[in-house]
């Protein structure tokens, strides 16, 4: 049912990313960022019936890189919403729901936010910089909607230089509001600390040391039945919180768990590499 369910969520992403470009943006000829929006520069500079076909190449040799990088799971959840959006272009027709190019920049910019943070959250990801992002900030403590914003901020400038300085702005816009929704659905800080009750104690701390991560082990005694327990913390990162929810739940469905934003971690602390 995880599963399943994950996959629904990816799937619906799809089809938010690709609303959002064919109902706000592309009728406008703006830019959502990143290889979407490179791919619709491209687009309109050629021919905007193939940005679909521009958006899957472009994403190709990403995940080809993420699956070395990043891992399975989380790249086969990529291709399969890189695929759906792919689809997704094709079928739904381009409307241009509002004139005002501004709010087609601030609408369109939601929607395709909630399409990046769904996926995140689902354990996959919208494919292109997403990917990219995810590689950067398992190595640096950059968030990342600032690093998308980054990335698309370079896309959006090579709109200005060829297309028109208008249209950047605008879809300037609407990275902005892209990257600040992005940090509300997902987790904004980078390192999260999860603390642990079960009482698996072993087959907990066997399944958390198979993740890259630190554990901590703490005798723990319930406050109202006073039976005991035991508490096991450890430091991650939000891209591989989903992987740990997974194990904790799969080890111990009864067990509970407290996450909380971690500001600063001082000492050892293994990057994934």
């Amino acid at each position: 049912m995880k599963r399943a369910r994950d996959v629904a969520v990816i799937v619906l992403s799809a089809l938010l990313m690709a609303s959002g470009l064919r109902l706000f943006l592309i009728p406008h000829q703006l830019l959502s960022g990143g290889v979407a929006g490179a791919a619709s520069v491209i687009g309109y500079l050629t021919n905007p019936q193939y940005i679909s076909l521009f958006y899957f190449g472009m994403n190709l040799p990403i995940l080809i890189w993420g699956l070395v990088v990043v891992g399975r799971r989380y790249i086969l959840l990529s291709i399969l919403s890189v695929s759906c959006t792919t689809y997704f272009l094709t079928v739904i027709p381009q409307i241009r729901v509002t004139s005002d190019p501004i709010l087609a920049s601030i609408f369109g910019g939601v929607i395709i936010a909630c399409a990046i943070g769904f996926s995140l959250r689902a354990g996959g990801s919208t494919g292109g910089f997403d990917i990219l992002g995810s590689i950067i900030t398992r190595k640096r403590d950059i968030p990342m909607g600032t690093l998308l914003f980054i990335m698309d901020g370079i896309v959006i400038l090579t709109l200005g230089f060829f297309k028109s300085w208008d249209l950047a702005l605008a879809a300037m816009l609407c990275t902005f509001v892209k990257s600040k929704v992005v940090d509300m659905i997902h987790i904004r800080h980078v390192k999260v600390t999860c603390f642990i009750v079960t009482k698996e104690r072993e087959r907990m701390l066997g399944r958390l040391k198979l993740l890259p991560h630190g554990v901590t082990v703490v005798s723990a005694e319930g406050g109202y039945s006073h039976e005991g327990n035991s508490m096991l913390m450890t430091v991650t990162t939000r891209y591989e919180l989903a992987e740990l929810r997974k194990a904790i739940l799969e080890t111990d469905p009864k067990a509970f768990v407290n996450v909380l934003e971690t500001v600063e971690v001082v000492g050892r602390f293994r990057r994934l590499g």
